[in-house]
């Protein structure tokens, strides 16, 4: 069990965090001012700190000064509603885990708290985890055998894949199960951060190096060392620090920003884009030494429309955790809600997916969810859905009619083979050319499959 404590004035900040991370493995004290919290750490220490900057008496900044002076080892997250340069500067400079602008998506809160517990574990507390990847698909499979290949070696790799499919996942992945997993594991987001602080985030930076660099700050690159650094969205990187981190991974050392010192790291690179960087490449917007340099081994992870089958599963594991998180009963799927959600494209991918799970889960009537009770787009959806089928039902009937005019007598003798290749073809697309599983598709023994198949080519 973790002690996660929040300091915030904002009561509604503090009930929305407090229901969001609550759970079996978390337990969570909330505090309305720094004062409070400060006097409860004579009597006890949290595992991880919450704290807003703007409260009435101690100012945020002050309490992450004190904490860090006092309780050096208890990680505390910044929240602050002044989204400036001048804001993260403050509270990177001042030694806080990590600085979450509000307003603030829930989710994303929820994994920087799991990532600063992990990585405040002692070595000894760490060990190799289940992959948290869910995915029976053969597209994903291909991802598995992938992070089974990779992961016992220091070896560069760039996840590719579109926003949400889950590419932080597998470099988590590929880090816990390697021989750095009780080294940290480190995740910037490029485009997250302001170009003007993307070089001090990734190098750190020397006290008086530029305005507001009030004392040294040690960088991503540093808190990585032994470990895994994860750079997300590679491609939004400008040019100038690309040129900076090609230099890193030729000579394994570095200059802070306004050092003369270089610094020595053994760092393991692992890098994710959701755009093409050949494109990029061509464009002169990416340093194409620098692509070949992280584009040793790819890991493709494909978007979930691609892979429908793995719908079922996630729903229900997101479900589960949602319901655990608000302390209820998880929700069921009628089997008609069930479908409209498989047969959704979900552009936003598994996070869509979650978050669609998650508003279910606040938002629905009663545990039993119907089709009526899913969000509007999805219903919207299922809705053009039923037209499109319409519309194929009547060029179907249309084509009926030519096949008659053309042959009135033994219609179905005419139009059976050209179905049963249609659904062969599309079965053995689906399952990468493996006929066993094709034939579960399909609903034909493996023996009737084949004879099909062969009855096409002869």
């Amino acid at each position: 069990m973790h002690n996660i404590w929040i300091a915030d004035d904002d009561e509604a900040i503090r009930m929305v965090l407090e229901e969001g991370l609550k759970s079996s493995e978390l337990a969570i004290t909330t505090f309305a001012n720094g004062e409070s919290l400060i006097e409860a750490l004579n009597e006890d220490q949290p595992d991880l700190i919450i704290s807003d900057i703007k409260m009435p008496g101690i100012h945020g900044y002050d309490l992450l000064k004190h904490i860090k002076n006092n309780h050096e080892k208890i990680p505390v997250i910044i929240m602050t509603a002044f989204t400036d340069m001048q804001a993260a500067i403050d509270a990177y400079g001042g030694g806080a885990f990590e600085y979450i602008p509000k307003p603030f998506d829930l989710s994303e809160a929820l994994q920087i708290v799991n990532r600063a517990l992990e990585e405040n574990k002692s070595p000894a507390q760490k060990k190799i985890s289940k992959s948290e990847i869910i995915g029976s698909a053969p597209s994903m499979q291909v991802v598995f055998r992938s992070i089974g290949k990779l992961a016992n070696t220091n070896a560069t790799v760039l996840i590719q894949g579109e926003s949400g499919t889950g590419k932080e996942l597998v470099s988590k992945s590929l880090h816990k199960n390697s021989p750095r997993f009780d080294m940290p594991f480190i995740a910037l987001n490029m485009a997250d951060i302001p170009k003007e602080l993307i070089e001090s985030e990734l190098f750190g930076h020397e006290k008086g190096a530029f305005t507001g660099a009030v004392e040294q700050r040690i960088g991503r690159f540093e808190q990585a060392n032994g470990g895994t650094l994860f750079l997300d969205e590679i491609g939004d990187m400008p040019l100038e620090t690309q040129t900076r981190l090609l230099r890193v991974l030729s000579n394994k050392e570095f200059f802070r920003v306004g050092g003369d010192k270089p610094i020595k790291v053994d760092v393991r690179i692992l890098a994710a884009t959701h755009q093409s960087l050949e494109s990029l490449v061509a464009a002169g917007t990416f340093r194409e030494d620098l692509y070949y340099r992280l584009n040793v081994i790819r890991v493709e992870v494909p978007p979930l429309r691609e892979r429908k089958e793995d719908i079922k599963d996630l729903t229900s594991a997101f479900l589960k955790s949602h319901a655990d998180s608000l302390m209820e009963t998880p929700r069921s799927l009628s089997q008609e809600a069930l479908m409209a959600l498989t047969q959704y494209d979900w552009p936003g991918n598994v996070r869509q997916l979650e978050n669609t799970c998650y508003w279910i889960a606040l938002m629905a009537p009663t545990d039993n969810v119907k089709l009526e009770d899913l969000p509007k787009e999805i219903l919207e959806e299922k809705l053009l859905s039923q037209n499109n089928h319409s519309n194929w039902e009547t060029g179907f009937s249309q084509w009926l009619g030519e096949v008659y005019q053309s042959s009135p007598e033994n219609m179905l003798g005419l139009i059976e083979p050209t179905l049963d290749k249609l659904m062969i073809d599309f079965a053995l697309e689906k399952t990468n050319g493996k006929k066993q599983d094709a034939a579960k598709v399909l609903g034909l023994g493996r023996n009737t499959l084949t004879k099909k198949i062969q009855s096409q080519k002869d």
